[in-house]
């Protein structure tokens, strides 16, 4: 193999595995992004008060 063949083969390897090493950081997910801020406030699901039923027809 000449030496041509040898440096393009090499920088070809090199392409390859830098490119499987960036991957997953160039995934859809990769970046952490923040919460939307609507602003209302969430008032607790437990608050002592009965709940009434849901209108179900079946028995």
């Amino acid at each position: 193999m000449s030496r041509t063949k040898k440096t393009l083969a090499t920088i070809a390897l090199m392409l390859g595995v830098t490119a499987a090493a960036a991957s997953p950081a160039l995934a859809d997910n990769g970046m952490p992004v923040a919460p939307p801020d609507n602003g209302m406030p969430v008032a607790p699901l437990d608050n002592g008060m009965p709940v009434t039923p849901l209108d179900n027809p079946m028995p």
